[in-house]
């Protein structure tokens, strides 16, 4: 596991699975959307079922994958990832559905990027109507979550159409509150007079708020019309306050009848009244006029009053006001007085911080320089080297016509060096590696270190250099029948299964070549790149190691177990490093015996390598490991295929010290497979 940092947290996903897909997915990742010294989550979704117990005991954001699931998922990416200067974090989530889980983590922790490998069950899928997992995803990420759907290192990225819904709650709730305002009033306070007020007519209708203003202040509000009011409840309340005010006015009637001084005035309209009714109408009237009256002196007399306060308060205020400003100028000066201790206080560390960049800069300068005077020496010990070798040295003129000018008829092969061709050289059946025009300083690295390990060596289970092309770099081997070990393995163009006694030969002789590599002198050397497509066969199952470009020479100790030599970037096949030297660069010989355990299964079951280990150990726990045997062999011996099985599983071991060692316990074990396969043919 690798610890992400709380503020760093990583914002790329990376879903896999047991299919080729989840490769194509992290190799895309890496090499486009990932950046050296950057950070990823490699997630994998269990949809199986938990025990009750333990289904309590699974923690929401998911939890650091078991044994199991670490050889059968995660393993091979997580050395990939390393070599490429990549953090990965590597997480288990559980849930029914697999978008579901997926969606959720990313949702929680903000992701902005989620690669998946496209379904390999796409055609089923769309024949029972069953959205697949990118499809899901699709209609359920967030918009700030990218989707790349990766299949066949070919990408799709895909803008998800979830859309959140966003409500102004804080406009709404400020409207409906203007509402509630409107239909109950609260009550109007006293307004404060001043020496510039006029009378008490004016405070009263400087109180007063116009309904017509109200309402249009709502309609302009967003999001708010005419219905979203109840207007007819406003036009009451309104009235109603308007019925109040009246009831103050001179002219409205405290009698029980509760007719107002308007219908008196009136009367010249109405029957006539007798003179008992109107004396009485004028008493009610002067009466009323006197109450009026007594309540505008009052008023009057309250004005002045709060007049003479406002006065007084304004000059105690004053007064308090020129304290606080004598306040305020010290509080100032004081906060100037401290930014000027602070930026004194910043200069100097900004200063310290400074001169120990400049030591930094200046020593990784200098181990930069003796870096490169290392590499500079290496590379003349390198062309040195190459120019005294012996070996056969053919124009580029031989080579084009060798191979028709490089027909693409003739191809038999393609490696990450380049093309191989069949050709016809010094009347000899050849085979002919080229050097890809747009290959990198790497390629010339290997192809001086093939010409160096395989000119200086001969052996019989190690393919033969005839000869070199420098200028273009072009190799010459012998021609092998039969092409690559894999080729025959996964039978292409529908060649005819190995047999299981030629599968222990073939086994035992890459075995007795790798043994003859790592007990070269005066240097071992360390293959790096042992898979069944740089095996070779010829008519009779006869193999040869080769593609030796990326095999390095270490010093003489590291044929010690306990020591190792250190390489700056790991180099191999996905699924083929030993493991310890992905994640420390500790390079030995026993790097090579992870790849060899790998190649001996796959020798067995004819199957991809991916997770084969794990597969092949449950296997044999559950009793279950005939099945795992190529079925393309109808008579395997299962008792001796099973101890070879053992013995590879013990060769894929996480720790170097604890693989077997080669030429003690893993080729006299081959070389017993070998002879069984031998006696039986006598016998026969």
């Amino acid at each position: 596991m690798v610890s992400v940092k709380e503020e760093e947290r990583a914002s790329t996903v990376i879903a896999i699975d047991g299919g080729r897909n989840s490769q194509y997915a992290v190799k895309w990742a890496v090499d486009h959307l990932l950046q050296k010294n950057s950070s990823c989550v490699l997630i994998h979704v269990r949809t199986k079922a938990l025990h009750p117990n333990d289904a309590d005991d699974v923690p929401k954001d998911g939890r650091p994958p078991n044994k199991d699931e670490l050889h059968q998922f995660f393993l091979p990416f997580r050395g990939f990832c390393a070599r490429k200067g990549i953090e990965a974090k590597e997480l288990v989530l559980h849930g029914i559905d697999v978008s579901n889980a997926l969606t959720g983590y990313v949702i929680k922790n903000s992701i902005s990027d989620i690669v998946v490998g496209d379904s390999q069950w796409k055609a089923l899928i769309r024949i029972f109507r069953n959205a697949d997992v990118p499809t899901s995803l699709a209609k359920s990420l967030p918009k700030s979550c990218t989707l790349h759907v990766i299949s066949k290192g070919k990408v799709q990225n895909i803008r998800p159409t979830w859309h959140p819904q966003n409500v102004n709650v804080g406009r709404t709730k400020s409207v409906r509150d203007l509402v509630t305002i409107l239909r109950n009033p609260p009550l109007v306070q006293t307004p404060k007079v001043t020496p510039d007020t006029p009378d008490l007519e004016s405070i009263h209708s400087n109180a007063r708020a116009p309904l017509h203003e109200i309402k249009a202040a709502i309609v302009a509000t967003p999001h708010m019309s005419d219905e979203d009011i109840d207007l007819p409840a406003l036009s009451m309340e309104n009235s109603t306050s308007k019925s109040s005010s009246n009831k103050s006015s001179p002219y409205h009637s405290d009698d029980e009848s509760g007719q107002l001084g308007p219908q008196f005035t009136d009367m010249s309209h109405s029957p006539s009244k007798s003179p008992i009714s109107l004396e009485k109408e004028i008493r009610k009237l002067k009466l009323e006029l006197k109450r009026t009256t007594e309540q505008y002196n009052m008023a009057c007399r309250e004005a002045v009053l709060a007049r003479q306060r406002a006065m007084e308060l304004e000059k105690n205020g004053q007064e308090k006001e020129r304290g606080l400003e004598k306040a305020r100028l010290a509080e100032e000066v004081a906060l100037a007085l401290v930014e000027v201790e602070r930026q004194k206080t910043k200069a100097a560390n900004d200063s310290a911080e400074m001169t120990k960049r400049l030591v930094e800069m200046e020593n990784q300068n200098r181990k930069q320089a003796e870096l490169n005077d290392v590499h500079q020496k290496e590379e003349r010990k390198d062309a040195t080297t190459c120019d005294k070798i012996s070996y056969k040295r053919y124009d580029i003129k031989e080579i084009e016509v060798a191979t028709h000018y490089f027909d693409k008829d003739l191809k038999i092969g393609e490696g990450g060096y380049g093309p191989v061709f069949k050709g016809v050289l010094d009347h000899t059946v050849v085979a002919i590696k080229a050097l890809r025009p747009d290959i990198t300083s790497q390629g010339e690295k290997q192809f001086k270190q093939e010409v160096d390990v395989l000119s200086s060596i001969r052996h019989p289970n190690m393919v033969l250099l005839l000869g070199a092309c420098p200028e273009f770099g072009c190799l010459v081997y012998e021609y092998m029948e039969n092409g690559s070990l894999e080729d025959r393995l996964f039978q292409k163009d529908n060649t005819p299964p190995i047999p299981w006694k030629s599968r222990f030969k073939i086994a035992s002789q890459v075995a007795t070549g790798l043994l003859f590599l790592h007990q070269r002198k005066p240097e071992p050397v360390v293959h790096r790149d042992l898979k069944p497509g740089n095996i070779l066969l010829d008519r009779n199952y006869n193999s040869k190691i080769s593609d030796v470009g990326l095999a390095r020479l270490v010093p003489p100790s590291v044929g010690n177990q306990k020591t190792q030599y250190r390489m700056t970037t790991a180099a191999g096949t996905l699924c083929y490093i030993d493991p310890e030297y992905q994640q420390t660069g500790l390079l030995g010989v026993k790097s090579d015996i992870y790849s060899l355990g790998v190649l001996l299964l796959q020798i067995l079951t004819g199957k991809p390598p991916m997770g084969l280990s794990h597969s092949v150990d449950i296997a044999i726990h559950r009793d279950e490991f005939p099945l795992m045997l190529d079925p393309s062999v109808t008579d395997w011996p299962v008792e001796e295929a099973l101890s070879c099985a053992k013995l590879a599983l013990k060769c894929c071991e996480l720790r170097k010290r604890d693989r077997p060692d080669l030429g003690t316990v893993i080729l006299p074990e081959m070389n017993r497979l070998r002879d069984l396969g031998r006696a039986i043919d006598a016998d026969g």
